[in-house]
């Protein structure tokens, strides 16, 4: 495949689309994926039609991808070849007929409020590191926030006065209020740690690494599964399990979906209902063990 085409479908996405560097990386690898699975054939990405981008979505079943990410490399092709055909490099889009597999959405791992209590304890406020700690665990508790909005937070995006952050993408920007708790462990790591752990005092990042640059999604996973190994809670803990149980805490204590939705940043309400639908499905399961004529 011409490398330019790619490029410049990329260059497109960034430019025109907005997109974040991590959605580009992802684009990219399923279109180089695409490109090599092409050149293995011998056949040209200009020429090809429904039926042979159907065969290549079968291969990738058939070497054991999960379908979730045959839906994923369908999406990346179907705005490839939209791009191609607006800018008429090509005649006809192959991908408008196919349809995406159907996927079995999960519902997501939620902690119980004990869990997430014993989470929370386990970093020790006696070095700079676990004053660092416990801000960041109760701040993603406290707001829902993704791990990358976490690790792009700066000193300013943080008002400990009135108790709410600001929390930015490339599109918008969201105001989500902090309790109590999360704003005292912030003061404590910003008081006691954080100007310790910097090495150049103009630098805004709010969390940095025991090297004073600021910390990295990797090193925040690493965070998360070394309190969770010491809590000895044995539920797979991610970043997003913080988030989900912000969100399903939440609703069960009365909250507004259009709220739970505004403070995680959906922009589509639908992806707030599944917390209500396992809210309902809770409800209902209890109601079938304990009613006696259920």
């Amino acid at each position: 495949m011409d490398n330019n085409l790619v490029e410049n479908f990329l260059d497109f996405l960034q430019k025109d689309k907005k997109l974040s560097d991590n959605t580009l990386q992802s684009y990219n690898r399923d279109i180089k994926l695409y490109s090599n699975y092409l050149e293995n054939n011998h056949m040209d990405a200009l020429k090809t039609g429904e039926e042979d981008i159907k065969e290549y979505l079968d291969s990738l079943k058939e070497n054991g991808k999960a379908v979730s990410t045959v839906s994923r490399n369908l999406a990346s092709l179907r705005s490839f070849y939209q791009y191609l055909h607006k800018t008429k490099v090509v005649s006809t889009d192959p991908t408008v007929n196919l349809e995406s597999p159907k996927i079995e959405r999960k519902p997501p791992k939620v902690l119980t409020a004990d869990q997430v209590e014993l989470l929370l304890e386990q970093p020790k406020c006696v070095d700079l590191k676990g004053y660092r700690d416990k801000a960041m665990l109760e701040l993603v508790y406290a707001t829902g926030i993704r791990v990358t909005e976490l690790i792009s937070l700066n000193k300013d995006d943080i008002d400990l006065e009135n108790g709410f952050i600001k929390c930015s993408n490339r599109t918008k920007q969201r105001i989500i209020p902090i309790g109590s708790l999360a704003v005292n462990a912030l003061k404590d790591y910003m008081d006691k740690s954080r100007s310790i752990l910097l090495k150049d005092e103009n630098d805004p990042a709010l969390f940095v690494n025991v090297n004073g640059q600021r910390l990295t999604r990797q090193g925040f996973w690493k965070i998360i599964k070394q309190y969770k190994a010491q809590a000895n809670i044995d539920v797979d803990i991610t970043p997003h399990t913080l988030r989900h149980s912000f969100a399903m805490h939440l609703l069960e204590n009365g909250a507004e979906l259009r709220a739970i939705q505004e403070m995680l940043g959906h922009s589509d309400i639908s992806s707030t209902q599944v917390y209500a639908q396992m809210e309902q499905n809770r409800i209902k399961d209890v109601y079938m063990k304990s009613h006696p004529r259920a």
